[in-house]
């Protein structure tokens, strides 16, 4: 690889996919389950980038703890229900796609480290045509969710990268904090779902406002690892 090992590691969920709807009636539908009214957009997309039983427990603080596998149950019995609808698809964010593709070109290695479970990151890399995109794929069933490093150390592992080759790319505070505790290069996305000064708060080392300011901060972090 020229200028030696870059590592991109991406977030999916605000991040790369637009997936605020979908997210959002699988958390209405746990609520109606337990005979709640529906929540608030603004408490659900709080909880984006956790494990979902982490997330749901934020934003059921009284659920009982024997509640809460039901509640999984249902969340992912919802976004399962969704994603068979005939024509049903998470559309990319403008730009994902061809940023995804010139870092390949280029020779970076490419990973992912999302809350999602397994499944859904099978069910995501299917629905894109991603299997031969990323290098190494990092989710919740893994172990600790963020923001723990753990996926992320375990991303540089598999791909024999350290933390001044990596950069992580993410749209939440967890994102970030995860980045941070790691000692990689914390980037920021401010269309996913937490507003840029949340990110920032987690630790944003930048907040990009597009894909076309991604895109120079990811040169710019090339550049600075290849000095």
């Amino acid at each position: 690889m020229s200028g030696g090992p870059k590592l991109a590691v991406w977030d999916v969920d605000g991040t790369l996919v637009d997936s605020r709807a979908v997210i959002f009636e699988a958390a209405k539908a746990v609520f109606a389950l337990m005979d709640l009214p529906e929540p608030a957009y603004d408490d659900v997309r709080q909880i984006v980038g956790l494990s979902l039983a982490e997330g749901l427990q934020v934003l059921l603080p009284a659920m009982a703890p024997q509640d809460i596998d039901r509640a999984v149950t249902s969340y992912k019995a919802a976004f399962q229900d969704m994603h068979l609808q005939p024509g049903f698809t998470e559309s990319l964010y403008d730009g994902a796609a061809e940023c995804l593709d010139r870092l390949k070109r280029e020779g970076w290695w490419v990973a992912m480290a999302t809350g999602k479970s397994r499944r859904g990151v099978d069910t995501i890399i299917r629905m894109h045509g991603w299997a031969d995109l990323f290098d190494s794929t990092h989710c919740a069933d893994d172990g600790p969710g963020k923001p723990h490093p753990a996926m992320l150390l375990e991303a540089m592992r598999a791909l024999g990268c350290g933390p001044a080759q990596t950069i992580m790319i993410g749209d939440t505070a967890h994102d970030m904090r995860m980045a941070r505790a790691a000692g990689v290069y914390a980037q920021g996305v401010s269309w996913g779902f937490h507003t840029s000064a949340e990110v920032l708060d987690g630790g944003a080392d930048h907040v990009a406002e597009d894909f076309i300011s991604l895109n120079s901060q990811l040169d710019l972090f090339a550049r600075s690892i290849s000095r």
